[in-house]
């Protein structure tokens, strides 16, 4: 049996209608590869609590997130089942800086399939592209 785990993601918009875009590190699980920021759900804790506390550690600024779930995928991969939950955010202080990731960019919604993206992330960013 496969390991499941709940994991939240970020999509940050900034100002200039931008979604900030997370490259996965040569020592992540599914490496070079994007993602939108965020990580595992603690038990105990809420999607949205979750969101701000992973963001805060990886990215080190603060965000403010919609109310509602943006994507809920849940994806196989070869060694475990992902539940991915996308939320909409913005950053209300500091600026992301990549510590975990080897690079973070901003990209326009129709640029977003020029990146090779993990495979959970897909749909969010497929329904992002559809968005504009």
């Amino acid at each position: 049996m496969k390991k499941q785990v709940k994991v939240v993601a970020a999509v940050i918009e900034n100002e200039q209608n931008e979604i900030l875009c997370a490259l996965r590190s040569p020592v992540m699980s599914i490496p070079n590869m994007w993602e939108f920021p965020g990580g595992k759900v603690e038990a105990n804790e809420d999607i949205f609590s979750a969101l701000k506390r992973e963001i805060d550690e990886e990215l080190a600024c603060k965000i403010e997130t919609s109310r509602e779930v943006f994507n809920d995928n849940t994806h196989e991969y070869d060694t475990f089942i992902i539940n991915l939950i996308s939320i909409k955010c913005k950053v209300v202080e500091g600026m992301p800086m990549a510590s975990e990731h080897s690079k973070l960019i901003w990209l326009k919604r129709e640029n977003l399939a020029s990146l090779k993206w993990a495979p959970a992330d897909i749909p969010a960013v497929e329904q992002l592209i559809q968005e504009k």
